[in-house]
C-alpha cells in the first residue's frame, strides 16, 4: 500500500530536503522517524527538493507499506514525538498505488520573505534586506515574466533537466502594514534554484541597477551568468504542493 505524508519544516539546521553524503536533511531525519516507529526499514520519495536553509509549510513525501497502517491521531502524535521540533507531521493517508508525491503534483507556490527591520525573534526565517526597494518596477518586471515559458537565466548551471520550460499561474510582489516584502509565485514545476534567482535579480530591478529592457534580454539570452546572484535560502518557503482532488481524496488532517 502506497501512503502519503503531509508535513512542514524549518530548513535551517539541514543541508536541503534531499539525503546527502555530508550533512542531515529532512529527508533522512524523516525516514529514521518512520523507521524507528513502524519498526522496519521506510524510504520515502517527496514531491520536490528544496535546497540547503529553505523551508516548507506543506511539503508531500510518500512511502511504500506492506500492511496497513492504522491511521490514527496516535500514529501521527507519536511520529512528531520522535522528530525534531523543526519538522512536523500533519496528516498521513492511503493514496492509489499509482499516485506519486512528485509525478502527480501539478503545482508548486513559493513565497520569499524580505524585511528591512532585523526580528530577534524570527533569526534564519526572512531575508534581512535594508536598501529601500521601487516595488512597482520590481512588479513590472513580474509581468514581464509572466510572458515568458523558457527560464533558463534562472536556472542553477548543473541542472539535470531535459527542458527548461515552466507555465507561471502567477508572479507578484507585495508589502504589507509592518513593511515586509513577500514574493508570491506559482508554477507546474520550478527549475533547481529558479526562485531565488529570479528573487536576487529583482532585487537589481528595484533598486535601479537593472531596467526592465535589460531583464527582458536576461531571459531571452538563456544564460544564468547574465542573471543575478541568488538570494539567500532563508527567505524562501515551499507553501502549497497541488495535487488532483482524487489523490487527495482520503486526506484527513489531524489537529
Amino acid at each position: 500500500m502506497r501512503y502519503f505524508i503531509e508535513l512542514s519544516y524549518r530548513g535551517t539546521a539541514y543541508h536541503g530536503w534531499q539525503t546527502q553524503a555530508n550533512g542531515v536533511s529532512v529527508q533522512t531525519t524523516l525516514e529514521a522517524a518512520l523507521s524507528q516507529r513502524l519498526q522496519h526499514p521506510v524510504y520515502i520519495t517527496g514531491s520536490g527538493r528544496t535546497d540547503a536553509g529553505v523551508h516548507a509549510r506543506q511539503q508531500f513525501a510518500h512511502f511504500d507499506r506492506e500492511e496497513p497502517l492504522a491511521l490514527t491521531d496516535q500514529l501521527v502524535y507519536s511520529l512528531n514525538c520522535i522528530l525534531p521540533d523543526d519538522i512536523a507531521i500533519r496528516t498521513i493517508f492511503p493514496v492509489r498505488a499509482d499516485d506519486h508525491a512528485r509525478f502527480s503534483a501539478i503545482s508548486r507556490y513559493y513565497h520569499y520573505y524580505i524585511t528591512r527591520q532585523k526580528n530577534v525573534f524570527e533569526p534564519g526565517l526572512t531575508y534581512h534586506f535594508r536598501p529601500e526597494l521601487d516595488v512597482a518596477q520590481m512588479n513590472e518586471a513580474c509581468r514581464i515574466l509572466m510572458q515568458h515559458r523558457d527560464f533558463k537565466s534562472f536556472s542553477k548551471v548543473r541542472a539535470n533537466v531535459s527542458h527548461f520550460r515552466c507555465l507561471l499561474d502567477f508572479a507578484y510582489w507585495e508589502r504589507d502594514a509592518d513593511d515586509r516584502l513577500t514574493f508570491h509565485i506559482k508554477a507546474n514545476r520550478f527549475l533547481w534554484g529558479m526562485v531565488r534567482t529570479i528573487v536576487g535579480t529583482m532585487l537589481e530591478i528595484g533598486q535601479g541597477r537593472m531596467n526592465l529592457d535589460q531583464f527582458s534580454q536576461l531571459i531571452e539570452a538563456r544564460d544564468r551568468t547574465v542573471a543575478g546572484r541568488a538570494a539567500p535560502a532563508n527567505g524562501l518557503y515551499l507553501v502549497e504542493v497541488g495535487y488532483p482532488a482524487e489523490v487527495l481524496a482520503q486526506r484527513i488532517l489531524f489537529r
